[in-house]
């Protein structure tokens, strides 16, 4: 239900792991990977995890979701590894009867997964040093809560 991965994600795969005769939706959360960061040029991304660590608090995660939501299925998986501009970074497809819980349960696991989850993020600057990036401000478990940065 939540795996890592060093090879490219497979967003129809993943899809049709979901889906379900029962299902009057599914909702999928695409991350890729982007040109930009905070007003810098971004070349290519590096994501390094502490695995089994990571899949088992992002099948926690999951887990939660199935009790917290009305879902029929749901699925996660993040890469590691050195990503190019517009690779998936991650990918979180969800199936239930109704599209509003759908979309519930998925935007719950992917702010979830990104604050508890342990992977790190390298960015690869055009015309700078790479560095190690967070964003721990761009996670909002209010959901109505507005950041004060750009992106």
């Amino acid at each position: 239900m939540f795996t890592i991965s060093d090879t490219k994600l497979d967003k129809i795969d993943l899809e049709n792991q979901v889906s379900d005769d029962k299902a009057g939706a599914i909702v999928t959360f695409d991350g890729r990977v982007r040109n930009h960061n905070e007003g810098k040029p971004v070349d290519s991304l590096e994501y390094q995890a502490y695995e089994s660590m990571a899949q088992k608090v992002g099948l926690e995660i999951i887990e939660k979701a199935i009790k917290k939501f009305d879902i029929h299925k749901v699925i996660g998986s993040h890469r590691v590894g050195h990503l190019q501009i517009g690779d998936a970074a991650i990918i979180i497809a969800v199936s239930s009867s109704h599209r509003a819980e759908a979309f519930a349960a998925c935007q719950y696991i992917i702010d979830e997964i990104k604050s508890l989850v342990p992977i790190w993020k390298k960015e690869h600057y055009t015309n700078e040093d790479s560095e190690w990036v967070a964003c721990h401000n761009c996670v909002s478990h209010s959901h109505e809560e507005a950041h004060n940065h750009s992106h």
